[in-house]
């Protein structure tokens, strides 16, 4: 077995005033049948802060353009082991918190692949997160938004 690709990312826990969670909905282009729920972000571009990446992932993803120095510092890090479209990747990755009113999403920045591969978006309330037998990504995502709901 070959040795994953290493990777760092800046993924965002996007807030909205009902403290619902905005995730896409995508799936790995090698499994087309292996759906899941994602949060906002992705890789580091060459010289990118996770605080840098994180601000212009957001703004790719959902038309939502912030200063990177308004996320504030991560509430959570983890690394992570995964496949994505015949290849694998070890991630590190940090989640910062942005709370908005309300936000309609703009995808319209999407890179080609995640036009291919991502096929929804929708706001989840933590109950929601709980009780759904849908894939979600991280794992302990529920626990996760809990903490940052009760901070």
């Amino acid at each position: 077995m070959t040795e994953p690709i290493a990777r760092r990312a800046g993924r965002i826990l996007l807030l909205d005033a009902q403290e619902r969670l905005l995730l896409f909905h995508g799936f790995d282009p090698a499994r087309p049948t292996h759906g899941y729920w994602f949060t906002p972000g992705g890789g580091l571009d060459d010289g990118e802060t996770m605080l840098e990446a994180a601000a212009r992932e957001l703004y790719e993803e959902t038309g939502l353009k912030l200063d990177p120095e308004q996320l504030g510092p991560a509430v959570w890090s983890e690394v992570t082991e995964f496949p994505f479209d015949g290849l694998r990747y070890r991630q590190e990755q940090e989640f910062f918190v942005v709370r908005v009113k309300s936000w309609e999403v703009d995808t319209s920045g999407f890179e080609e692949l995640e036009r291919d591969s991502v096929d929804a978006h929708r706001w989840w309330s933590l109950d929601e997160l709980i009780a759904t037998d849908q894939r979600y990504y991280p794992e302990n995502l529920p626990s996760l938004l809990r903490g940052v709901l009760e901070a």
